[in-house]
């Protein structure tokens, strides 16, 4: 049986957890100590006593660790961890059995009864990404049973607990590698991946929905501009749904190369479509002053940016980025504009695209929103996890 470290939770705390939330704060603890360390197991229990839950520390950016389990029989850790992935295997079928789509989230942390962890199915392959190195240090004992799984080629790994990504480190873990790069499908469209090259791998799994919305026609016959366009996966779901030309813009360098290869492994002419390596907000002055205006607009920030020039945090300077995008949104056009900051809801991302909105004269008025897809799953006892947010606006 595992020893599991009684840790007592203030008082104030105790209905939170006892509703099932997952987080652990150490400063909502009466007793956190020194004595526990990365992957230390742990018990929570009230003031009085009583049982709330299991749990193991593991420091990340979002908290100190993890409850994992809220029966009164003493767990292990790992077996509960196989139990979680096991259901999570079990609910994601329709995906596994959907040949247009062959890339999605496969356990998405806390959202399938464990945080810490989630898992990418890239066509056959795994991408671990782990969070803390609480739970990295149980990777030995968990990588077998992974291994066994009968669809799984080979595995590959992120840590997100590192502040940087060591120029030489390989995030292949173990199996067969991957083809570079790795052609996987998502609702009929073809996106080249690479597990092991820096923190991302080419696309975001977690907007599919919206770009499947994109592909069914919404930018027919319509001109788009995609900002913060990363490998331009936008424009592509934009062509496919009929859009007449694509301005894709982004600071990155090597953006002109990736979105280039996304066209083309689609058999799109990507020497016809616009790419632009610039500062989104000097791209803006600039089409402003040439009086450039499109029927879509696109703008998928990072929650923090900075280049040379400018210096760009979502909780704070969004209002001004939908100012500047307003007037480049051509009459009767749409703007679709996202965040993945998980420091306000829905109803607040709304509350402020309302409150930029009605300062101009123009009509507008809020289409369809969208959350994380089905493979994202997520708990109401946890709600920061639905982090991503997206609202369509049409312009009148």
């Amino acid at each position: 049986m595992e020893n599991y470290y009684p840790l007592q939770v203030a008082k104030k705390h105790v209905n939170k957890y006892q509703q099932g939330y997952p987080l652990l704060h150490k400063e909502w603890m009466m007793n956190w100590s020194k004595k526990i360390t990365e992957s230390t197991l742990l018990k929570l229990v009230s003031p009085t006593g009583e049982f709330i839950a299991y749990g193991y520390a593991g420091k990340q950016n979002k908290g100190d660790g993890w409850l994992f389990s809220f029966e009164k029989k003493a767990p292990s850790l790992l077996d509960n961890l196989r139990a979680r992935l096991k259901e999570a295997i079990e609910i994601r079928q329709t995906y596994f059995a959907d040949e247009t789509t062959t890339a999605f989230r496969l356990f998405n942390g806390e959202g399938d009864g464990f945080g810490g962890l989630t898992i990418d199915y890239y066509d056959g392959f795994l991408l671990l990404q782990w969070y803390s190195l609480g739970l990295y240090e149980f990777k030995k004992e968990l990588l077998p049973h992974l291994f066994d799984l009968p669809f799984v080629k080979g595995i590959y790994e992120k840590r997100r607990f590192e502040q940087e990504e060591a120029a030489d480190q390989e995030d292949f873990v173990g199996g067969e590698k991957a083809p570079e790069p790795l052609l996987v499908k998502e609702n009929g469209m073809t996106f080249a991946v690479y597990l092991d090259d820096g923190w991302m791998t080419g696309i975001f799994l977690d907007q599919k929905d919206v770009r499947r919305e994109l592909s069914l026609g919404l930018t027919a016959g319509k001109t788009v501009l995609n900002t913060f366009s990363y490998t331009g996966a936008f424009s592509v779901a934009a062509l496919y749904g009929g859009a007449v030309h694509t301005t894709s813009v982004d600071a990155a360098k090597r953006t002109i190369a990736k979105t280039r290869e996304q066209f083309e492994v689609n058999h799109l002419d990507s020497a016809a479509q616009t790419i632009v390596v610039e500062d989104v907000f000097q791209y803006f002055k600039y089409a402003l002053r040439k009086g450039k205006q499109f029927d879509v607009v696109i703008c998928d920030p990072p929650s923090f940016a900075r280049t040379k020039k400018t210096t760009f945090q979502v909780a704070s300077d969004y209002p001004e980025l939908l100012r500047q995008l307003i007037p480049l949104t051509a009459t009767g056009g749409t703007m679709i504009v996202s965040t993945n900051y998980a420091g306000f809801g829905m109803k607040a991302f709304k509350k402020m695209i309302h409150s930029v909105c009605q300062e101009e004269t123009r009509a507008y008025r809020i289409t369809q929103d969208f959350s994380l897809p089905t493979d994202f799953r997520t708990t109401k006892a946890f709600p920061e996890g639905n982090y991503l947010k997206v609202v369509m606006i049409q312009f009148d």
